[in-house]
């Protein structure tokens, strides 16, 4: 067991609203590469751009092209929350609120446990199941990673910031 208690849903929801806004900004890049390389595809012909007024409409209006969209949104997510989980055990939100998700015995995730954990989060709602384990404070993507979320010491946050350098 560590020395630093579980953190609660405000904490964990406060976290991942700076981290929301830092995955709207990856999503906005995504988004624009996405609709370069389509516009590429056009240009060389690979793909027609029909009765359409421009690339979006295209996308909008073709499920293979909109899914693959969506996926790529999603995975651009997933790998956001997983680079930093199996660098630090802490995205830039989780540091501003001094959270830290890791193993019970103290280990960073593995980049399979860290991507199936953020697929699990279902994009902040698993965080909800802490309403109903109040007292072990786990959320569902805990539960089934088998992870815990500490709430740090100013200290010891400052300890594991610096120790990225």
């Amino acid at each position: 067991m560590s020395e630093f208690p579980r953190a609660g849903l405000m904490r964990r929801l406060a976290s991942l609203m700076y981290d929301g806004l830092v995955v709207i900004a990856f999503a906005m890049l995504t988004t624009v590469a996405y609709l370069l390389i389509i516009q590429g595809f056009i240009s060389l012909g690979m793909i027609s751009l029909g009765d359409h007024e421009d690339v979006s409409a295209l996308i909008q209006s073709t499920p293979l092209l909109y899914g693959l969209r969506s996926v790529l949104l999603v995975l651009v997510s997933m790998i956001f929350f997983s680079y930093f989980w199996t660098k630090s055990g802490q995205t830039i939100g989780m540091r501003a609120w001094r959270l830290k998700v890791q193993t019970p015995d103290g280990q960073l995730l593995s980049w399979p446990k860290a991507m199936a954990r953020s697929l699990f989060a279902l994009l902040g709602l698993g965080n909800l199941l802490l309403l109903v384990d109040f007292k072990q404070k786990r959320a569902l993507q805990d539960m089934i990673c088998g992870t815990e979320v500490l709430l740090l010491s100013k200290e010891e946050n400052k300890r594991v910031y610096n120790s990225l350098d």
